[in-house]
């Protein structure tokens, strides 16, 4: 991956014991010298001072720029002729106290790291946004680039008079800048690391409020402005503020609180200190969405706005901690969601959504642990995954269960303020929570945060002749590659059939523990209907039922009155599917019959999510045409049963245009497009019309024509993406050929149109059409990954791996690439998880096959 220097862990270590930064002044011309927005490249003199314990020594500073024009320490110019934007420049001969002042020139990005520039084909207008995690604001300015360095900001930027400009501190001043422009002076912020300093630039719209003595600003594209819903997004805002403000014991600490929703955004949001970013295509809805998105979007709002004390106030002090920062936020969001918002059943999305992911991932060749050393920024680039943010938070919430959670409240507010403003390591969290609880809390790290995969728990019951158990023992299973067997503080439900609902009849609290662990107190009750082993979803590990909860389970999944055990009971058969336990048939049919009586919304899109993988992945290729048809027929029928104009008709609506495979079904979603037949209640509006135009077009069944049409009706940021995933799905040998050469022929496309074109390449409806790219794939991937940014190599690498060639010929030419040597041992992850995801589906589709 190029661009930046790829820093090591050592090399950070040793620049922190010897400097101390103790201030930036960083100017940035904006535009092109006549009062118009820069193209190409803009202007950054950067001013840092800092003091060095060892003086006479050496050391270097990262400028990722296009080129440097001077480079002056302590008023001697600096040598800048072995200067690169993968080196840095190196500083010698360092005194006590350091002034060095680097005049430089920065490429725009539209890869999203650095400083991003996109134009709106609305209204032309210019908008850019800063992304520096994990170490681009050495894209923008002379940094040093690492967590552990933090020093204060302040910001000068000239750009064009009618824009606003947004930082983490409140503007200062502004005075004019010739003609057209203006200089816009920021006050010098609070003391924080490099990667969450902001800057963004534009005509934004702006809605300002105020909420506890913070002041609030929420900014959007001005061509987005009506799509912006303010009040809502400042109503969760300030519910988090009030949240956090009495569970952490620590205010916010700077006075004002910027959310911007910003264009071709790469991830979810950015924790920027006090000027968060957050990803405009996923965020601001332009049509119909469901509860499902609007918790999506809470759960957002909620894990930066943690961020602000978990990763801001309080920082790691080297990227091992990640998982921290990250799984501290992904946790404090559904707690805060489940007391504080209209989204109570918070725990149950983070289980059928998050949890699954972290599942999922800690399966694969690449498992790790949720602490991991961190060698240098090229390997804590691919650990934003699953497991530094699901399985982790769901070790914080085994942790809270295991301390309780007044213990673990008291032990955040003495590390919050212990370590105000400093960085910080998990050892020092886990002291406080010591501290606070009495307990000793090493071993409970070890086990869990210093150990890689996932433990099965599996109930073996026997009932006696009088309907009574005789035993209950909870087996717990671990791979044998990775055999450790933890200790899971796990609740035990008893829930029984009464009439249609299942009513939970008494719930155990208890610790697993070993191979083998009996819950005495059940001998001689009575048997539940269903023995529901993790009830409330304390740990993290798959589970099991026994014969008799499944079979009760399979009859009666919708009477649980609590969305939680409903979540648990979908995940566990979701478990059985991926871990070849279940045949995919047998849980299409238990969607079919279960899921249109499902009541959570988010439970309902998570599970259709993962009955089309199992179709894709998971079912024998000889019956998935039955499968089709049949989630077809079920999603029909949900559809006219749901309520007119509910979130609920609209997720079975998805579904159906999902599964629609048949010559009838297909006709009835032209007939949608068209305005004839569509479900009364039902809004065809801008996005589901793009909907339907993409699942047309990868069945032949639109045109190019067509897909012009609609975007000269819908000629938006949003238009644009939506057409090239529409046309790169056009089923044709030659429009397949023209993509990939796009995709793969060193041309630089901006980071929408590189995903869109990714999004469009395959589809699970044209396997045999993308065939012959399983080879070339391996043939150009190393290229692809060394020339690209960060972003757009893992998701050339992800994206583009030959997924749905699920045969054992797809096999051999991913283990005959990785044979080879001289891969980047990043690249080479990426790429076994791809191979992974494809040994999982042949086991899977083979136990299918069997049934």
């Amino acid at each position: 991956m190029a661009g930046v220097r790829n820093l090591t862990q050592v090399e950070a270590a040793e620049r922190a014991r010897l400097l101390e930064v103790t201030g930036y002044d960083i100017a940035l011309d904006l535009t092109d010298g006549a009062g118009n927005p820069g193209d190409g490249t803009f202007r950054t003199v950067t001013e840092v001072t800092f003091r060095c314990t060892e003086p006479g020594a050496e050391t270097f500073i990262e400028v990722a720029a296009a080129s440097v024009r001077s480079a002056v320490l302590n008023g001697a110019p600096v040598d800048t002729s072995a200067w690169s934007a993968e080196k840095g420049l190196t500083l010698p001969g360092l005194a006590a106290e350091n002034t060095l002042v680097v005049d430089a020139d920065y490429y725009y990005s539209a890869s999203g790291q650095g400083l991003q520039r996109s134009e709106d084909p609305v209204d032309k207008e210019v908008y850019l946004y800063s992304q520096f995690e994990t170490a681009d604001a050495q894209r923008v300015y002379a940094a040093f680039d690492q967590p552990d360095l933090k020093s204060v900001y302040t910001w000068h930027a000239t750009v064009p008079a009618h824009w606003k400009v947004v930082s983490n501190s409140p503007v200062a001043s502004t005075e004019p800048a010739g003609a057209g422009a203006k200089t816009v002076h920021f006050e010098t912020s609070a003391r924080m690391s490099t990667y969450i300093t902001a800057l963004c630039a534009g005509p934004y719209h702006e809605v300002r409020d105020s909420h506890d003595g913070i002041d609030l600003g929420v900014y959007c594209r001005a061509s987005m402005a009506r799509y912006l819903d303010a009040d809502d997004l400042f109503l969760i805002t300030k519910q988090g503020f009030d949240f956090f403000h009495e569970q952490f014991g620590v205010r916010y600490p700077l006075p004002k609180y910027d959310q911007l929703w910003v264009p071709d955004f790469n991830a979810g949001a950015m924790e920027n200190f006090g000027c968060v970013t957050h990803a405009e295509a996923r965020y601001i809805f332009r049509s119909q969405v469901t509860d499902f998105e609007y918790e999506q979007r809470a759960n957002t709002i909620l894990h930066e706005l943690a961020h602000m004390w978990f990763g801001d106030l309080v920082t790691m002090r080297w990227w091992n901690d990640l998982w921290l920062n990250e799984s501290f936020a992904e946790w404090a969001s559904h707690w805060c969601s489940t007391n504080a918002t209209r989204f109570s059943d918070a725990w149950s999305t983070f289980l059928s959504v998050r949890k699954t992911w972290g599942y999922r991932q800690d399966q694969l060749s690449s498992t790790h642990p949720v602490y991991c050393e961190m060698p240098d920024l090229e390997a804590v680039e691919v650990n934003f995954d699953g497991i530094t943010y699901a399985k982790g938070a769901s070790v914080i919430k085994q942790l809270v269960a295991y301390v309780g959670l007044e213990s673990f409240r008291a032990g955040l507010r003495a590390y919050f303020q212990r370590h105000a403003w400093g960085n910080a390591t998990f050892d020092d969290l886990l002291t406080e929570l010591e501290t606070a609880s009495g307990r000793e809390l090493r071993k409970f790290a070890a086990q869990w945060l210093e150990t890689a995969q996932v433990n099965t728990l599996r109930p073996v019951v026997t009932i006696g002749a009088d309907g009574t158990y005789e035993s209950v023992v909870v087996k717990q299973e671990a791979p044998a590659a990775y055999p450790t067997l933890r200790t899971h503080r796990v609740g035990v439900g008893l829930y029984d059939v009464d009439g249609d609902r299942l009513v939970r009849r008494d719930r155990l609290e208890l610790d697993v523990t070993g191979e083998e662990t009996a819950i005495a107190a059940l001998a001689g009750q009575r048997a539940a209907d269903v023995l529901l082993v993790n009830d409330d979803d304390l740990t993290y590990a798959k589970l099991r039922l026994d014969e008799r909860s499944m079979a009760t389970v399979v009859r009666h999944i919708d009477g649980f009155e609590s969305s939680l055990p409903r979540a648990l009971s979908w995940a566990a058969a979701w478990d059985m599917v991926r871990d070849a336990e279940l045949a995919a048939r047998d849980y299409v049919a238990l969607v079919s019959t279960g899921l249109p009586k499902e009541r959570d919304i988010n439970l309902t899109t998570a599970t259709l999510r993962q009955a089309t993988t199992t179709l894709t992945m998971y079912a024998d290729p000889a019956w998935a045409p039955t499968g089709w048809a049949q989630l077809a027929d079920t999603a029909r029928g949900a559809l006219a049963a749901a309520e007119p104009g509910s979130g609920f008709q609209l997720a079975w609506a998805r579904a159906f245009m999902g599964a629609a495979r048949s010559p009838e079904d297909l006709a009835t979603l032209r007939g949608w497009l068209k305005g004839t037949g569509v479900p009364a209640g039902l809004t065809v509006d801008t996005e589901l019309r793009w909907s339907l135009l993409e699942v047309l077009a990868s069945r032949g069944a639109a045109t190019d024509e067509e897909i012009g049409a609609e975007l000269d009706s819908d000629r938006t940021a949003s238009g644009e993406r939506e057409a090239a995933i529409a046309r790169a799905l056009l089923p044709t040998p030659e429009n397949k050929a023209a993509v990939w050469a796009r995709l793969t022929g060193g041309e630089k496309l901006p980071n929408w149109l590189n995903r869109s074109l990714l999004q469009g390449f395959q589809s699970s409806t044209q396997v045999a059409l993308t065939a012959p790219y399983a080879s070339k794939y391996f043939e150009v991937v190393d290229e692809v990954w060394a020339r690209s940014d960060s972003e757009p190599a893992q998701e050339f690498v992800m994206s583009a791996y030959p997924a749905y060639q699920v045969s054992e010929e797809t096999v051999a030419l991913t283990d005959a690439w990785l044979a080879a040597e001289g891969h980047s041992p990043s690249l080479r992850r990426l790429v076994a998880e791809g191979r992974d995801g494809v040994v999982r589906a042949l086991k899977a589709r083979a136990k299918d096959a069997s049934a």
